[in-house]
């Protein structure tokens, strides 16, 4: 991958500020200019919307921690710290404390071993460590304690109380002095301010004061218009719904009224968060995020009378076409730039289609952790040129100091929508293919309304015409539907049309004029692992100088 020199000047700069940084926090110094006032008991008690899994709060009260499809089993009273985590992923949720929410869960009986496995984690990793106080695992371990401080507080000695109290503000504060990954700024500060509403006296207050005013600063740059998250995520967006609806509550309990700029991003939030919770209950897993289950979402929007969904997402890039079976939420936007890329898929005008409550076709599910090679091109349900993706992941040094942003997807996304009482159609079109094969990718759906029979057209069209006898350069091209979990594709003698069935057995169509269809494996990431599936795909060739086309059909079938 050939990396802009400037990317590359300025990964190395952010990795040599980052190893000076890391250098500097951990000093006996640095340790001691984060002691501040001293803390004067607990204030409010946050209240956390998100569910909790009693079940797996047993589990960890039986030594047992699952996380990411990995299972390390210490024994009851086991430590599992003090021993090497399965891989990063699961460290990273062992290390942020979000199994506390399930352990206390449990009721009276699991109190006791919550305040032991925090004195076990403060025993190895209570100074300054690489990984444990980086800012994504600090984040949430500052929000989950700050949640959790007021029932551990109830069966601990004084001793313990004031230690964990000491240690929840030393830890926010170090929170606020977190730099990297500036796309999260504004959760670490709502984790921060939140943490000050756990505390009390003048050091909560203080931590309160600077948390609010650097989330008044970033909630409009973090959260658009329309509510969509800037990161483009779904799952980000409705993740910080939760914990600005967990903050409003701890504000509320401290006798301060949200500001301005809190009330709105929640709002707004909840409005996006309403559009991406597809027909099965689920979430879209699309740019980063996964399919998160309907009890969290639930949870998210029970601070509000239901209303209907949009359609649209103009600002953020998404659109829904929505019939009497058939539900199509559809990626029109070009992926997020920057800052805010550490997340971004190169699988621009991909969808994912809800028939009578299956997910027929999906996204890989990406997230954090897992293999680069499902934020791709040819890991969505979109349309692939060249056997190559349409943008890449940053590699070497520019990563180290960057992050492993996506670059060199489309920078232009367009797509415009068109509505009768009978069908709802989009055409859009993007730019990632026009700068290595000088060809655009247009992609038309049009979905009949009452029986649910959804119409596409991906169109390859020539930046620059070229003349009738210029060279033949024929360019590989495959359309690809990834299949939901459950469901079963079989291909028909004609060699143009699959029958696609969901858990619910209802039946589907897909007929093409591609030259070649195939159904292969495919991985995809649901629940945090990674599982195998299939996929179907359109395969033939364009002439590069004049373009071309590939039509297919999604219908329901009779049996």
């Amino acid at each position: 991958m050939r990396v802009d020199p400037l990317v590359v000047s300025r990964g190395a700069a952010g990795a040599a500020f980052r190893r000076l940084q890391g250098e500097w926090f951990a000093t006996p110094l640095h340790r001691l200019t984060l002691g501040g006032r001293r803390v004067q008991g607990l204030g409010a008690h946050p209240h956390d919307p998100r569910p909790a899994d009693v079940a797996r709060g047993r589990q960890v009260l039986e030594g047992t921690f699952a996380f990411a499809g990995q299972t390390l089993r210490v024994g009851a009273n086991g430590d599992p710290f003090d021993r090497p985590s399965p891989s990063r992923r699961f460290a990273a949720e062992l290390h942020g404390f979000g199994w506390l929410r399930d352990l206390l869960a449990v009721g009276e009986e699991g109190v006791r071993p919550g305040i032991r496995l925090y004195m076990d984690w403060r025993r190895l990793f209570g100074r300054w460590n690489t990984f444990a106080w980086s800012g994504p695992v600090l984040e949430r371990r500052v929000f989950n304690l700050a949640c959790a401080a007021r029932t551990l507080a109830s069966q601990s000695s004084e001793a313990e109380a004031g230690v964990l109290q000491e240690d929840l503000a030393r830890q926010a504060r170090h929170l606020l002095r977190v730099s990297e990954d500036p796309s999260r700024a504004v959760e670490r500060a709502a984790a921060a301010a939140l943490a000050g509403c756990a505390l009390g006296g003048p050091a909560g207050m203080s931590l309160v004061r600077r948390g609010l005013a650097r989330l008044q600063r970033g909630l409009p740059r973090a959260v658009l218009t329309d509510g969509g998250h800037a990161t483009r995520n779904p799952e980000r967006g409705l993740e910080l719904l939760l914990d600005l609806l967990t903050l409003d509550d701890a504000l509320l309990q401290r006798g301060r009224p949200a500001s301005e700029a809190l009330s709105a991003a929640i709002d707004r939030l909840t409005t996006a968060a309403r559009f991406f919770t597809l027909a099965d209950g689920r979430l879209a897993a699309l740019q980063g995020g996964c399919a998160v289950e309907a009890p969290r979402i639930a949870a998210a929007l029970a601070h509000e009378e239901p209303r209907k969904a949009p359609l649209r997402l103009g600002v953020s890039g998404y659109h829904k076409l929505v019939g009497a079976t058939v539900e199509v939420t559809v990626d029109a936007g070009a992926p997020a730039k920057g800052v805010w890329s550490l997340e971004a898929c190169a699988q621009p005008l991909g969808m994912e289609i809800v028939a009578s409550r299956d997910r027929i076709v999906t996204a890989s599910g990406w997230t954090l952790g897992a293999p680069a090679a499902l934020r791709l091109t040819a890991a969505g349900s979109c349309a692939e040129l060249g056997d190559v993706s349409c943008g890449e992941v940053l590699e070497g040094l520019a990563a180290r100091g960057l992050g492993e942003r996506l670059v060199g997807g489309p920078s232009k996304v367009t797509a415009t929508r068109h509505e009768t009482d009978a069908a709802m159609w989009l055409e859009m079109s993007h730019d990632g293919y026009a700068g290595r094969f000088g060809l655009t990718h247009d992609r038309r759906l049009f979905l009949d309304r009452a029986s649910g029979e959804l119409r596409g057209e991906d169109r390859f069209e020539p930046v620059k015409a070229t003349g009738a006898d210029g060279p033949r350069h024929y360019i590989p091209y495959a359309v690809h539907f990834r299949l939901g979990e459950g469901v079963k594709a079989s291909l028909a003698q004609d060699g143009k049309t699959v029958l696609l069935r969901g858990r619910s057995n209802e039946g589907r169509w897909l007929r093409t004029d591609a030259a070649q269809v195939t159904i292969e494996d495919a991985v995809h990431q649901a629940g945090g692992e990674l599982r195998k599936g299939s996929q179907v795909v359109l395969r033939g060739q364009i002439n590069q100088g004049k373009g071309g086309r590939v039509r297919w059909k999604l219908s329901p079938s009779e049996t």
